[in-house]
């Protein structure tokens, strides 16, 4: 079988595993624009472009070169949903954090972060859940895991 390459711009179907599927745009670097679908039936490009994007993440490449998302189609490159900003949280010391955006990283607050999802690639088969985890209406373990951790409890000094 010959390997997919990646293009931004592209447009992928991601089954769902139960007859259904949903849509994502191709993004720079390895993320993705997950659309807010899931459905039977093929959307034509522009039906899926026109669909509010549910979340972005980063997936490694494999998703594409083995086929298991299937490329479906191209879109310019103005229609593209744009990433918002994620958070590194610093694994030796949790109360140091950084923000990541548009392949540049700065040093940033935890409170600047609050609100941001942390800075992962996801293997595709994690993604499918967290999508049908939303569609069931509960919480996903591997977006759980990903969470900001508290950092160390606040001392006081009596």
């Amino acid at each position: 079988m010959k390997s997919k390459k990646r293009t931004v711009g592209d447009i992928v179907e991601i089954p769902l595993g139960d007859e259904t599927h949903t849509y994502a745009h191709v993004l720079q670097e390895a993320s993705f624009g997950v659309y807010d679908c899931r459905v039977h039936e093929e959307l034509t490009m522009e039906q899926v472009v026109s669909r509010p994007v549910l979340f972005f993440v980063a997936v490694m490449d494999y998703a594409i070169k083995t086929g298991r998302w299937r490329i479906v189609g191209h879109s310019p490159l103005d229609l593209l949903p744009r990433r918002p900003p994620t958070f590194i949280q610093d694994a030796m010391n949790r109360d140091s954090f950084s923000i990541y955006e548009n392949g540049q990283i700065r040093p940033a607050t935890r409170e600047q972060c609050i609100g941001l999802e942390r800075t992962a690639v996801w293997d595709p088969e994690h993604v499918e859940e967290r999508i049908r985890d939303h569609y069931a209406g509960q919480k996903n373990k591997w977006l759980e895991a990903l969470r900001m951790d508290r950092g160390r409890p606040e001392t006081r000094v009596n």
